[in-house]
């Protein structure tokens, strides 16, 4: 069952690409703002390129309040660095090959990972999360925006 808005984000650290370099990427870290996870199922599928290609786009820190933005699929961290290069990708992207996190969250499905996006509030609690039922669709970058802004009026 997927986690539900209200509860405790499961924390994680995982292996990503961001601005040339490997690094880990600790949950627990970001505490003291938002984060918003984009779960998504491969690099360099058609869906998840739009969406990953205007999430880098169009939810810049400025736009998100400070929130920081993570995508999540997975895919290796060199599949991710080719993926990041070759689209010019600005936010990191987390390798979960083990499917750990994915499973943690409750977005695994019978075909893999769901496409998921989960805004994590500066404490540590699930805001707000859209888990799709079909692979061809994912929140809009006004969506993501007004979750994280009403995220932090409420904090």
């Amino acid at each position: 069952m997927a986690i539900l808005v209200g509860a405790h984000a499961p924390d994680f650290t995982l292996r990503g690409w961001h601005a040339q370099h490997v690094s880990e990427f600790t949950l627990s870290e970001q505490l003291g703002h938002p984060v918003v996870l984009a779960f998504y199922p491969t690099d360099e599928g058609v869906v998840c390129t739009r969406q990953l290609c205007s999430y880098s786009d169009d939810l810049s820190d400025a736009r998100l309040r400070g929130a920081t933005l993570w995508g999540i699929s997975p895919q290796s961290v060199e599949s991710h660095s080719t993926f990041a290069r070759g689209h010019e990708l600005q936010m990191p992207l987390l390798s979960d090959q083990t499917k750990d996190v994915a499973r943690e969250y409750g977005i695994l499905g019978p075909l893999g990972l769901r496409r998921s996006v989960f805004v994590i509030d500066a404490n540590g609690v699930v805001a707000w999360r859209r888990i799709t039922t079909l692979g061809v669709t994912f929140p809009t970058v006004a969506e993501v925006r007004t979750a994280v802004s009403e995220c932090a009026v409420s904090a």
